[in-house]
């Protein structure tokens, strides 16, 4: 793949609720190290990745720097940025402190599965439309509720994915977006393909990713992530 200037933005902010835990999850230990490790390791040594730009708590900059930037020598960790209230607050720091790139690649620091090969993908697909996201095609048959919690559609499997990170994106066009979207409502916001679907100008394309890639949510979770780790 021909060399592009791509920026990483992982998170690492969130409190991870239903974890139970006072340690927040991307920081609880997986296998001998943080979960967040491990994407950090992955976009540190790919080639397709120029600079990381690591978002967390304010309170957790200082930690992240000495256990964990420095600690394990990732380089290309060139800022350590305080998140917002929100994800996408969190998501938008992260942008900003980019140097300007050529693409993003917003990653949850959250999910400790990702490859070389996913990021080939997103990345490919990101050059094809202006925005990818990494995602699986869903196993389940999909249920829409409404109000009531009463089956309201069943939409066709084969069309429902589950999307994952990272996302990828031409850095201008999701900043943008991002700029856009600030001005107005953001509550309903899960992911930032929402924001570029919304607000932005680029049809968001899909790239397969891994079932291997999931997020570290529920105490369940680690227990999962640790056989795939112990597998290999």
């Amino acid at each position: 793949m021909e060399k592009v200037k791509c920026s990483a933005v992982v998170l690492a902010a969130g409190q991870g609720k239903r974890m139970n835990s006072k340690v927040q999850k991307q920081f609880l230990e997986l296998e001998g190290h943080p979960v967040v490790y491990y994407s950090l390791k992955c976009f540190q040594d790919s080639p397709l990745i120029g600079e990381i730009v690591l978002v967390t708590g304010e309170e957790n900059i200082a930690y992240c720097r000495e256990n964990i930037v420095n600690r394990y020598a990732f380089s290309k960790v060139t800022r350590i940025v305080a998140g917002g209230k929100e994800r996408y607050d969190s998501v938008y720091e992260g942008l900003l402190s980019c140097d300007a790139p050529e693409y993003v690649c917003i990653h949850d620091g959250a999910r400790p599965f990702v490859t070389e090969e996913i990021l080939e993908r997103g990345l490919e697909g990101a050059r094809k439309t202006g925005a990818c996201v990494i995602g699986m095609p869903s196993k389940d048959t999909i249920k829409i509720a409404d109000e009531q919690g009463c089956v309201e559609a069943t939409p066709r499997r084969s069309q429902v994915w589950s999307v994952q990170t990272p996302q990828i994106f031409m850095y201008k066009e999701i900043k943008q977006a991002f700029d856009r979207a600030k001005e107005g409502d953001m509550s309903d916001i899960t992911d930032d393909a929402m924001i570029m679907e919304r607000y932005g100008s680029r049809k968001v394309c899909l790239a397969r990713g891994s079932y291997q890639n999931i997020k570290i949510t529920t105490p369940e979770d680690l227990v999962v992530a640790a056989g795939f780790l112990q597998r290999k």
